[in-house]
């Protein structure tokens, strides 16, 4: 493996930009910014994306924007390149997070903040010994209701043409019917021919009667509703068909796919039973999860190699294969990055390491089954030659 490939890479870190913070800033109602004074008589920003936040809403501050503290972060914890993007909390990436403003301000707004990504990671410092930067971003995509289809692929020629931004994020919706609606067709036909990342990250959640009335903070709809917005809209993807109209499309799931993985050969099963689905698709839905790349935010050694099992098995599923393919979660690994989820859950002291770093690297490390080259793979290598980091 290069030494390049060795390189500590986060692909899954949020930041805010002052153009975003200043329209938060601007409003008063959700999602806005608002400055309070907390029990100590200190001033502080507060970021609200959703009514009646707990505590008032999330404490904010130049750790979210300013790109001197996210360099501190990563020399801290030894990483050396972030793909950074919009936050998701921060309700600015994609539809979920524009989708409070018109199609023409957002397909604006859209477009300012790619050139202010692509200022932040174009003049961020080079990695030591090597020509790659240490920042690199996903573009916006502005997917809200009534944008035109033109405004669309005007803004992945965008993200395509500004040499920082490697990829876009989505959020779960989509426009009209969802990301399954085929009016996404010419948009999908465009990013798989820029070659570009897209990054499916939920924000929604599922709906919250699902919880009951236990208090229990944000445990369940961050622990489960997150993921399993990710694993309904993934498996909505593959159900349309997306992965074969669109063999060469790379989309990285969050929180390594959610409950996809294991509940793929139950999807399958379903789609064999069921004549609609089944005689659209191509292949067996087990198939397409080797088409996924998947964060490795799970946090522990067991779930990332069952999700490398997973992934590996997929050609056994390709039709009209007649050859028995073993899971091999050496080879798995390939479809699997490294992410810390930064600047979001800190430690309590500012001495400590983020526990989204430690757990995470520990969890890669002590995958059985995994060679040191697979671990060097997920934490970085992989996304070295996912992203053209070398270029």
């Amino acid at each position: 493996m290069s030494i390049p490939a060795k390189l500590l890479v986060d692909i899954h870190t949020h930041v805010y930009l002052p153009r975003y913070a200043s329209l938060l800033r601007s409003r008063s109602s959700v999602p806005f910014i608002r400055t309070i004074t907390n029990p100590q008589g200190t001033r502080e920003d507060r970021l609200l994306i959703l009514d009646q936040e707990p505590s008032g809403g999330r404490p904010v501050g130049a750790q979210y924007w300013d790109r001197e503290e996210k360099l501190k972060f990563m020399d801290k914890h030894g990483i050396d390149i972030s793909i950074v993007r919009y936050s998701k909390q921060g309700v600015i990436s994609a539809n979920p997070w524009l989708d409070f403003l018109p199609a023409s301000q957002a397909h604006t707004l859209a477009s300012e903040l790619n050139n202010d990504l692509e200022q932040y990671c174009a003049t961020s410092p080079l990695v030591v010994d090597h020509k790659i930067k240490r920042l690199y971003g996903f573009g916006l995509l502005p997917l809200v209701p009534e944008i035109s289809t033109s405004a669309l692929l005007e803004i992945v020629q965008q993200i395509h043409n500004l040499p920082h931004l490697r990829g876009l994020i989505m959020g779960t919706r989509g426009i009209g019917k969802g990301l399954d609606d085929e009016a996404l067709d010419p948009v999908w036909a465009a990013i798989e021919k820029a070659k570009l990342v897209v990054f499916l990250h939920p924000h929604y959640g599922v709906d919250s009667s699902a919880w009951g009335e236990k208090e229990n903070g944000h445990v369940l709809p961050l622990a489960l509703g997150f993921p399993f917005e990710t694993t309904t809209a993934a498996t909505r993807l593959i159900l349309s068909g997306v992965f074969d109209r669109f063999p060469s499309l790379r989309l990285l799931l969050a929180h390594s796919g959610g409950a996809l993985p294991a509940l793929s050969s139950r999807l399958a099963s379903c789609i064999e039973h069921d004549p609609i689905v089944a005689s659209r698709l191509q292949h067996d839905a087990r198939y397409y999860l080797g088409k996924l790349y998947l964060d490795a935010v799970a946090y522990g050694p067991e779930e990332l190699g069952f999700v490398s099992d997973v992934i590996s098995r997929a050609e056994r599923y390709k039709s009209g294969s007649l050859t028995k393919v073993d899971a091999n979660r050496s080879v798995g690994s390939r479809q699997l990055l490294f992410g810390t989820d930064h600047p979001f859950f800190p430690p309590l002291s500012s001495s400590d390491k983020w526990a989204s770093v430690t757990w995470n690297l520990e969890a890669i490390a002590d995958v059985e089954g995994w060679t040191q080259d697979d671990k060097d793979g997920v934490r970085g290598g992989n996304a070295i030659s996912l992203f053209n980091l070398e270029e």
